[in-house]
């Protein structure tokens, strides 16, 4: 189709099907916006390398006399007993069973998945 415009020769439109190499490579931007990173247990752990929110649902979990429900631990952690912070609270617990932390004994009750000797926490 170039080829047939008044005016143009086959050296001009030949160098406009090449392509054009760009001056600097383009790198897409990553951007990570509000990503907690929570680490798989491993011995040794403590629950200093947790986020500070986590850190609070483990050390709550870790003082109850026996296995908690989010709406217990919830207002606990100084968050208002309302729907929407009990599911995070619960999405947190989630969380910190698949990484190794807690254990689910029942569904929706949580307790310490490696509880210190002596019955204490490893804080």
């Amino acid at each position: 189709m170039l080829s047939e415009l008044p005016g143009q020769d086959v050296a001009q439109t030949a160098s406009l099907r090449e392509p054009v190499a760009a001056e600097e490579p383009v790198k897409p931007e990553v951007r990570v916006v509000g990503a907690v990173t929570v680490p798989h247990w491993r011995e040794g752990f403590t629950t200093d390398v947790l986020p500070d929110a986590y850190r609070d649902i483990v050390e709550v979990i870790a003082d109850a006399p026996g296995p908690m429900h989010a709406k217990q631990i919830a207002p606990r952690t100084g968050l208002p007993a309302v729907t929407a912070k009990i599911e995070g609270t619960r999405g947190k617990l989630k969380r910190l069973v698949e990484h190794g932390w807690l254990i689910e004994d029942q569904p929706g009750r949580f307790a310490p998945a490696h509880p210190a000797p002596g019955g204490e926490s490893a804080n």
